[in-house]
Protein backbone atom coordinates (compact mmCIF):
# COMPACT_ATOMS: atom_id res chain seq x y z
CA UNK A 1 0.00 0.00 0.00
CA UNK A 2 1.13 3.69 -0.82
CA UNK A 3 0.83 6.20 1.38
CA UNK A 4 0.16 9.66 -0.22
CA UNK A 5 0.42 11.75 2.58
CA UNK A 6 2.28 12.10 5.61
CA UNK A 7 0.89 13.49 9.00
CA UNK A 8 3.14 12.05 11.78
CA UNK A 9 3.81 15.40 13.78
CA UNK A 10 7.11 13.80 14.90
CA UNK A 11 7.93 13.03 11.67
CA UNK A 12 6.79 16.27 10.17
CA UNK A 13 9.13 18.31 12.77
CA UNK A 14 11.93 16.42 11.78
CA UNK A 15 11.92 16.86 7.91
CA UNK A 16 11.44 20.48 8.53
CA UNK A 17 14.51 20.40 10.85
CA UNK A 18 16.21 18.75 7.86
CA UNK A 19 15.29 21.65 5.69
CA UNK A 20 16.01 24.53 7.80
CA UNK A 21 19.89 23.17 8.32
CA UNK A 22 20.19 21.83 4.88
CA UNK A 23 19.86 24.81 3.29
CA UNK A 24 23.49 25.68 4.26
CA UNK A 25 23.36 29.14 2.25
CA UNK A 26 20.08 30.45 2.73
CA UNK A 27 19.75 29.40 6.37
CA UNK A 28 23.52 29.67 7.90
CA UNK A 29 22.26 31.81 10.41
CA UNK A 30 20.03 29.45 11.90
CA UNK A 31 20.25 26.29 13.93
CA UNK A 32 18.15 23.79 15.11
CA UNK A 33 18.94 23.74 19.49
CA UNK A 34 17.46 22.18 22.53
CA UNK A 35 16.19 19.26 20.74
CA UNK A 36 14.51 17.02 22.32
CA UNK A 37 14.66 13.67 20.34
CA UNK A 38 12.24 11.57 22.57
CA UNK A 39 9.56 14.43 22.39
CA UNK A 40 5.91 12.46 22.30
CA UNK A 41 3.67 14.36 20.67
CA UNK A 42 0.85 16.42 22.87
CA UNK A 43 -2.44 17.43 21.68
CA UNK A 44 -1.56 20.69 23.00
CA UNK A 45 2.06 20.82 20.96
CA UNK A 46 5.38 19.58 22.75
CA UNK A 47 8.53 21.49 22.16
CA UNK A 48 10.61 19.19 19.95
CA UNK A 49 12.93 22.27 19.31
CA UNK A 50 14.20 25.38 18.89
CA UNK A 51 16.15 27.32 15.92
CA UNK A 52 18.14 29.87 16.96
CA UNK A 53 19.79 32.61 15.09
CA UNK A 54 23.29 33.90 16.76
CA UNK A 55 21.98 32.01 20.14
CA UNK A 56 18.82 33.75 20.08
CA UNK A 57 15.61 31.77 19.83
CA UNK A 58 13.50 32.79 16.49
CA UNK A 59 11.10 30.12 16.42
CA UNK A 60 9.90 27.05 18.11
CA UNK A 61 8.71 23.67 16.67
CA UNK A 62 6.16 21.85 18.68
CA UNK A 63 4.44 18.10 17.53
CA UNK A 64 1.14 16.84 17.39
CA UNK A 65 -0.33 13.52 16.70
CA UNK A 66 -0.89 14.73 13.07
CA UNK A 67 0.94 17.71 12.68
CA UNK A 68 3.80 20.27 13.50
CA UNK A 69 3.62 23.95 14.54
CA UNK A 70 6.14 26.49 14.39
CA UNK A 71 5.90 29.69 16.11
CA UNK A 72 7.97 32.25 14.75
CA UNK A 73 9.07 34.39 18.10
CA UNK A 74 10.81 36.94 16.14
CA UNK A 75 9.48 38.91 13.17
CA UNK A 76 5.66 37.77 13.60
CA UNK A 77 3.96 39.85 10.62
CA UNK A 78 6.35 39.11 8.01
CA UNK A 79 6.97 35.24 8.07
CA UNK A 80 3.23 35.45 8.78
CA UNK A 81 2.83 36.91 5.29
CA UNK A 82 5.31 34.22 4.07
CA UNK A 83 4.01 31.52 5.16
CA UNK A 84 0.45 32.73 3.97
CA UNK A 85 1.44 33.43 0.60
CA UNK A 86 2.80 29.85 0.44
CA UNK A 87 -0.46 28.77 0.99
CA UNK A 88 -0.31 27.11 4.89
CA UNK A 89 -2.44 27.83 8.16
CA UNK A 90 -1.17 31.04 10.07
CA UNK A 91 -2.97 32.57 13.03
CA UNK A 92 -1.42 35.21 15.41
CA UNK A 93 -0.60 34.56 18.83
CA UNK A 94 -1.81 37.22 21.36
CA UNK A 95 1.05 37.27 23.69
CA UNK A 96 3.84 39.53 24.32
CA UNK A 97 5.71 39.78 23.03
CA UNK A 98 3.47 38.29 19.87
CA UNK A 99 3.95 35.30 18.28
CA UNK A 100 3.07 33.94 14.81
CA UNK A 101 1.76 30.02 14.22
CA UNK A 102 1.93 28.12 11.40
CA UNK A 103 0.75 24.95 11.45
CA UNK A 104 2.37 22.07 9.07
CA UNK A 105 -0.21 19.37 8.49
CA UNK A 106 1.49 17.36 5.94
CA UNK A 107 4.89 16.19 5.09
CA UNK A 108 4.80 18.11 1.69
CA UNK A 109 4.00 21.21 3.78
CA UNK A 110 7.30 21.35 5.27
CA UNK A 111 8.53 22.60 1.53
CA UNK A 112 6.07 25.48 1.76
CA UNK A 113 7.40 26.69 5.51
CA UNK A 114 10.77 27.71 3.86
CA UNK A 115 9.22 31.30 2.35
CA UNK A 116 8.67 32.10 6.04
CA UNK A 117 11.98 31.17 7.31
CA UNK A 118 13.99 32.84 4.34
CA UNK A 119 11.67 36.46 5.34
CA UNK A 120 12.81 35.81 8.76
CA UNK A 121 16.59 35.30 7.47
CA UNK A 122 16.15 38.63 5.30
CA UNK A 123 14.40 40.82 8.18
CA UNK A 124 17.20 39.49 10.72
CA UNK A 125 19.67 40.32 8.28
CA UNK A 126 18.03 43.67 7.94
CA UNK A 127 17.51 44.72 11.58
CA UNK A 128 21.49 43.73 11.68
CA UNK A 129 22.01 45.94 9.11
CA UNK A 130 20.30 48.79 10.90
CA UNK A 131 22.06 48.35 13.67
CA UNK A 132 25.37 48.74 12.31
CA UNK A 133 24.70 52.27 10.37
CA UNK A 134 23.49 53.64 13.93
Amino acid sequence: MVVDSLSDGTRIAQLLASEVTGHEDAFSVLSVVDSDPDVEPTDDGALAYAVAADDERVAEVYVQPDRARVEFLAHPDVTAEAASEAGLRVRPKAVRPPRTLVFVEDGAQVKWTLPAFRALVAALDAGEREEDEE
